[in-house]
């Protein structure tokens, strides 16, 4: 069976697609799309990817009118999270460490929410 290898784009309307992806090139380095074939899309480090559908009426994403919730793993939640909120960016960090790292929480200029996630390193497993 041939099975896909990653995720090859996340497409979303926005109200403001200009300003939106800037937003996420100058605050979470994700390179806006690319002018021309020639030049290169962001490029993501390997690692784990969850794919996992949710009930219609959870409130695990937070505003309940957005159907989709971005999470986007980090090396350093604490660094990262720093630096938003120097960016004048409202951050909510979980307190409690999971046995899969740990999480931060914020949305974009559009609402949209987002999950920050520090996988945990296998040298802080218990």
């Amino acid at each position: 069976m041939q099975k896909v290898t990653g995720i090859g784009g996340l497409f979303f309307r926005a109200d403001d697609p200009k300003a939106t992806s800037a937003w996420y090139a100058e605050h979470l380095g994700i390179s806006e799309v690319p002018v021309t074939y020639e030049a290169d899309a962001w490029q993501q480090q390997a690692g784990p990817t969850v794919f996992a559908p949710f009930a219609a009426d959870t409130e695990y994403f937070g505003n309940a009118a957005k159907s989709w919730m971005l999470n986007l793993r980090v090396d350093d939640l604490d660094a990262m999270v720093s630096q938003l909120r120097a960016a004048g960016i409202d951050v909510e960090v979980d307190a409690k460490r999971y046995p899969n790292g740990r999480f931060a929480r914020l949305t974009d200029p559009e609402g949209n929410p987002i999950e920050l996630w520090q996988p945990m390193a296998a040298d802080d497993a218990e």
